[in-house]
């Protein structure tokens, strides 16, 4: 038997088989078989970014293909980043105290996603403060209410929000990219604990210019190149804002600030590094909150 693979890491494979192969009866009849296996680890981003990957076995006996099997998802993936939020959460929730977590950081950081993983692990509800404010306003989208009634009616709203999120226990908080900017909002915030999510502007870019900026007010001006845009607009605000972020309680995601933010040395390209990936885009939202609960655990 003549059998092709491919080199993979080990660790990001189950501890357990996920398929076989089985032979015919008629094959039982001879002793010896020349038979050619190939396998292909094929790794696949769904809609919502989580990693799956499938494995393939191709068979082929006297230069003629016997059969394809493939495994079904390779759920182990998830499910080790599932027993690790698992173990992380335990190890803090009992001194949270019910305290709420505030998400910060720029659009398209994954606050919202990353949020509702968070709340599921430590059994907490989850709450998007701009739902907040467009039901408060009757508004669906934080866009309209940018162009119906300007940006400084949405930060008033905003502030409204968290302060009535500031007495309230046990919330995920999922804050806009501008609520940083404002003194008294940090001070409702600062009742529970603060997070920042820190992603480098090239994959927010990214991120913006896939899915458009309809929904996003402060970037939806310009015509041209969606990518570019999304980078210079990004990186506009991010210098206005970039000294608030770091206000956060947990600032485990920015690593270490250089006064030339060109400089910066993001803690999501150091977890990429680490776990063997050229960019931040093959880190999971799971990930990312991982590294959340354990920053958490830091300051508790």
């Amino acid at each position: 038997m003549q059998i092709s693979t491919a080199w993979i890491d080990t660790d990001k494979l189950p501890r357990k088989p996920t398929s076989f192969l089985r032979f015919s009866g008629r094959f039982k009849e001879h002793k010896r078989h020349q038979v050619f296996v190939s396998a292909q680890f094929r790794p696949v981003r769904d809609e919502n970014r989580h990693r799956w990957a499938s494995f393939q076995v191709s068979c082929s006996y006297n230069n003629s293909q016997v059969s394809t099997l493939e495994s079904e998802s390779l759920q182990d993936l998830l499910n080790e980043e599932a027993l690790i939020l698992k173990n992380k959460s335990q190890e803090i929730e009992p001194y949270l105290n019910g305290r709420c977590i505030y998400l910060v950081g720029m659009m398209g950081s994954g606050k919202t996603t990353v949020g509702k993983i968070l709340s599921r692990t430590i059994h907490y509800s989850f709450c998007d403060c701009d739902k907040l404010v467009e039901q408060d306003v009757g508004v669906p989208s934080v866009a309209e209410i940018f162009e119906i009634y300007g940006e400084d009616f949405f930060r008033d709203k905003e502030t409204e929000a968290l302060e009535k999120l500031s007495i309230e226990h046990r919330f995920v908080v999922s804050t806009g990219g501008g609520a940083v900017i404002r003194d008294e909002n940090w001070m409702y915030m600062s009742k529970g604990i603060s997070v920042w999510l820190d992603v480098p502007l090239e994959e927010l870019a990214q991120r913006i210019a896939a899915v458009g900026t309809k929904s996003r007010p402060l970037l939806d001006n310009e015509s041209g190149d969606a990518y570019t845009n999304a980078f210079r607009r990004l990186s506009t605000l991010f210098e206005k804002r970039h000294k608030a972020y770091k206000n956060a309680k947990a600032t485990g995601f920015a690593g270490k600030l250089s006064e030339n933010t060109e400089d910066e040395c993001t803690h999501c390209a150091d977890i990429a590094a680490k776990l063997g990936y050229k960019d931040v885009s093959n880190i999971t939202p799971a990930m990312i909150a991982i590294e959340a609960l354990e920053q958490i655990g830091n300051i508790l």
